[in-house]
């Protein structure tokens, strides 16, 4: 099972297309300087965080017209 779930993380953005950017790039930035939003992430991935991030309400984006 995954955790968050799609249908919770779709209600903090507007598309799965918004999701998989936001979570790709904030993975790549925990990549680079291994600092994380959140104490003990349940996933051991760099995704699988951003994602609990996005979830938890510690990532913020704007989207640009």
């Amino acid at each position: 099972m995954i955790y968050p779930s799609i249908d919770k993380l779709l209600e903090n953005v507007d598309s799965k297309y918004t999701l998989v950017t936001i979570a790709s790039k904030r993975a790549r930035q925990m990549r680079e300087s291994n600092e994380f939003l959140i104490e003990k992430p349940v996933s051991y991935k760099h995704v699988g965080t951003a994602l609990e991030e996005l979830y938890a309400g510690k990532i913020e984006f704007e989207r640009l017209k």
